[in-house]
């Protein structure tokens, strides 16, 4: 993972971003995300650059759901860069933002479930987190027939 830095992303990341985002969409590994989505969650958003050339090769987004839930979320990570600790290190950067801000609990909806496992996570119903369903679920394409799998982390107390 030395090779890597994890960054909050900056408006000059988000074609790149758009365009991680898009390809791993294109393999069923997530949901697709508008640019202007991206332009207008920025904030919401790490990037993991390569330390070498400066390059973006994954991002990660933590959003805030509720006043003790947030999402890890629009997770990508180019395919030359996988298994070197590059994701793990993005979804704990997110983990450890939403411990600072005093949240208690953590969900992301997944096909990739192994991965989110092996990053401490346990799979839930989709029913125990409701504000996700009646914020963004309700306006998804899928909804209400989901496949992505629910999976929940509960902070340690600050």
């Amino acid at each position: 993972m030395e090779a890597y830095t994890i960054r909050k992303a900056r408006m000059s990341d988000i074609k790149v971003m758009h365009r991680l985002l898009m390809s791993c969409a294109q393999k069923s590994q997530l949901l697709p995300r508008s640019l202007n989505s991206l332009y207008g969650h920025v904030r919401d958003f790490y990037v993991a650059e390569e330390i070498a050339t400066g390059t973006p090769v994954g991002c990660c987004a933590l959003t805030i759901c509720w006043e003790d839930l947030a999402e890890v979320r629009s997770l990508a990570l180019d395919e030359a860069h996988k298994g070197r600790g590059v994701g793990r290190a993005m979804v704990q950067t997110c983990l450890d933002e939403a411990s600072q801000l005093g949240l208690s609990r953590v969900f992301a909806l997944t096909y990739v479930v192994d991965f989110f496992r092996r990053c401490g996570f346990s799979e839930v119903e989709k029913d125990t987190l409701p504000q996700k369903v009646w914020s963004d679920c309700i306006n998804c394409p899928k909804f209400p027939e989901c496949d992505e799998t629910a999976m929940l982390i509960t902070l340690p107390s600050r």
